[in-house]
């Protein structure tokens, strides 16, 4: 089983930078694909970013491609998202993810496990 812990999120002005993380239990972030998802009130949960499970291969949303970045550190057993240029729009609860395979997804049904979630907050 693997659990995943997210911390990170707060309030930040549009233009402002934030770094979330995903912290697992034991020494699992090695065996996993992870990715990140955010939710809005009203909106479905939709992909932002993913790393397959060697870090070696990334994949990003359209809306956030130039300005997040997705990381691990196997070692540490975390993974991070970067956000730089946070707009209003990426208002949302941000949920880590974790797909028992090699090769991440972007689709929500792939991923095998989930975190609390944190909420992030821009103002305008």
């Amino acid at each position: 089983q693997v659990q995943l812990v997210e911390s990170g999120g707060g309030l930040v002005q549009a233009g402002g930078s934030l770094r979330l993380s995903c912290a697992a239990s034991g020494r699992t972030v090695s065996s996993v694909a992870m990715g990140w998802f955010r939710q809005a009130p009203g909106k479905e949960r939709e992909f932002v970013a993913a790393i397959n499970r060697s870090g070696g291969s990334t994949n990003y949303a359209d809306s956030v491609k130039g300005r997040f970045t997705i990381s691990r550190d196997n070692a540490k057993d975390t993974v991070y998202l970067q956000m730089n240029s946070l707009k209003p729009e990426d208002t949302a609860v941000y949920y880590c993810a974790a797909r028992r395979a090699e090769i991440a997804t972007m689709t929500r049904g792939a991923y095998d496990y989930w975190g609390q979630g944190t909420q992030v907050t821009v103002s305008s």
